[in-house]
């Protein structure tokens, strides 16, 4: 899921449109909606009338097995399609009726929930968010009375990038990982930007205790109900037991696509949990293009609605080509033109087998939501970016997927060790005898780490169930294995502190210390 928001830089750096004259970017929830449209019926038909193309074009340089579209223009469906499979090997095409898990896409689905909530004067905006969850808190005291649900909602709680997905890796539950946030260290409250899962999330929990009832269940009173999305939940047991959904794929050492993860994303339903369909989206499409508003039906308070619409804060620094920032609002990607135009966007990303994409641009009414069934090689978010080069320029203005691409796959790498584990150095020194490294240690964050020798092989456990990692050794004390899960990031570093008695006294994984938060003492 990493690369769910790295993508703004290239969104906000490349969004342009033809003739206008330059101005502010708008000031109020209701300005964009006055910005009169550039782009002609014939230029969105005619962009409409490419997608076949790329989207198959697309497929074949990447191979991800399946794939739905969906277009709306001026509250109308003018494209809703799908193509190739659900599962590769197996009978079931994809149709505009296919269950897809969103990953982070959840993320301004979760906050039109919380509009509602919001315009029902249930909750606000700027309610701190242990009024309703006493129990959470962040490191800092002053920090913890006074976040916000808009704070944890556009990451700018302070809170480090990913913060608490590793807990999800090892298998800890939603409460679990909402209570130990607590220890995070913490950057600049309300001055930085960081992507985190699980603060999205908790503020989605507050909301959905101030109105009483899980928040799967105000998901569905709140809106899909109302906006009859029949086929999207926030539950992953209603995406496993659906009959047409969509199997998550890899690809394998050979860059064969196959079904071999299940990703159950309950802890963080908030923030990536939906599943839904292409047709279903494009209701809620409708409902964000039309100010709340679906058939005749206020589903949505607007101004409510439109709030979710603005900056809350630079999530991108100025840079080049265009120089111009971008910025994260309330579960979405906020970019502006040159001419002060408005573009809403978000990336889903599941490293498992999943990515999404959805963009809009209000002023044209027009929107595009992009749903796949692989893991993030680009394809999603350059359906997308195609379509409104296209209908703005005529044509793409450069070839994005390896361009998109390039960034997910150093979103993916950036976590690997600098060390290969898998070639020991010259000259390494033997390990101890296994009796110095086995026990149980302990760590506040992580919870207990138990390492045993079996036949002669020690092995790591970690997590409530717990995980079992075999070691493989390296050097001396320092041994390796390999990681799983959403974040893994290959082969990591097991280094044990050994005392003058021959005893390991300390344990340090390489993967879990990103925050410095990754040693175990021994019991």
């Amino acid at each position: 899921m990493y690369a769910a928001a790295g993508l703004a830089s290239v969104l906000a750096a490349t969004y342009a449109t033809t003739t206008a004259t330059a101005g502010p970017p708008p000031r109020s929830p209701a300005a964009h909606r006055a910005v009169a449209p550039m782009l002609t019926d014939k230029q969105v038909a005619d962009a409409v009338a490419e997608l076949d193309g790329q989207i198959r074009a697309g497929m074949e340089k990447t191979g991800v097995p399946g794939v739905a579209v969906a277009v709306v223009h001026k509250d109308e469906v003018v494209y809703l399609k799908g193509f190739g499979e659900r599962e590769v090997g197996k009978a079931g095409a994809v149709s505009p009726d296919t269950v897809f898990q969103l990953a982070s896409l959840s993320k301004p689905i979760a906050s039109t929930v919380v509009a509602d909530a919001v315009g029902d004067k249930a909750i606000g905006w700027g309610t701190p968010v242990t009024r309703h969850l006493p129990d959470f808190a962040l490191k800092d005291p002053w920090t913890t009375r006074h976040v916000t649900v808009a704070d944890l909602m556009s990451h700018r709680s302070g809170l480090p990038d990913h913060a608490g997905d590793l807990l999800e890796d090892l298998g800890y539950d939603q409460q679990y990982i909402l209570g130990h946030l607590r220890l995070e260290p913490l950057s600049p409250f309300r001055a930085s930007y960081a992507y985190t899962n699980y603060g999205f999330t908790a503020a989605a929990e507050a909301v959905a205790d101030a109105k009483d009832t899980t928040w799967e269940k105000l998901a569905e009173d709140s809106l899909y109900r109302p906006a009859r999305m029949t086929a999207t939940s926030s539950s992953f047991a209603d995406y496993e037991k659906a009959a047409n959904k969509a199997v998550t794929h890899v690809q394998n050492a050979q860059g064969d696509w196959e079904a071999k993860f299940v990703r159950d994303p309950d802890a963080q339903s908030p923030a990536g949990g939906v599943s839904s369909t292409a047709r279903d989206m494009t209701r809620w499409l409708r409902l964000q293009l039309a100010n709340g508003k679906l058939a005749g039906e206020q589903i949505v308070p607007a101004e409510q609605l439109q709030r979710t619409h603005l900056p809350e804060i630079v999530s991108q620094p100025p840079a080049p080509p265009t120089d111009r920032a971008g910025f994260y609002g309330l579960g979405w990607n906020v970019s502006y033109n040159d001419q002060g135009r408005l573009r809403l966007s978000h990336s889903g990303a599941f490293e498992l087998g999943a990515n999404t994409n959805v963009t809009m641009v209000p002023a044209e009414q027009l929107g595009i939501v992009v749903l796949t069934n692989g893991k993030p090689v680009g394809l999603a978010d350059s359906v997308a970016l195609n379509f409104f080069d296209t209908a703005q320029q005529g044509r793409p203005t450069q070839d994005w997927l390896p361009l998109v691409a390039r960034i997910y796959e150093q979103e993916e790498n950036a976590g690997r060790s600098p060390t290969d584990y898998t070639k020991p150095p010259s000259g390494a020194a033997d390990a101890r005898a296994d009796d110095a490294y086995t026990g149980t240690y302990r760590n506040d964050y992580y919870g207990p780490l138990t390492v045993t020798a079996d036949d002669g092989a020690l092995s790591l456990h970690l997590g409530p169930r717990p995980l079992r990692f075999a070691l493989t050794h390296y050097s001396g004390d320092t041994f390796s294995f390999e990681t799983v899960g959403e974040n893994a990031v290959g082969r990591t570093g097991v280094t044990f502190t050994v005392g003058d008695d021959g005893q390991a006294s300390r344990v340090r994984v390489e993967s879990l210390d990103t925050n410095g938060l990754g040693t175990f003492t021994r019991e």
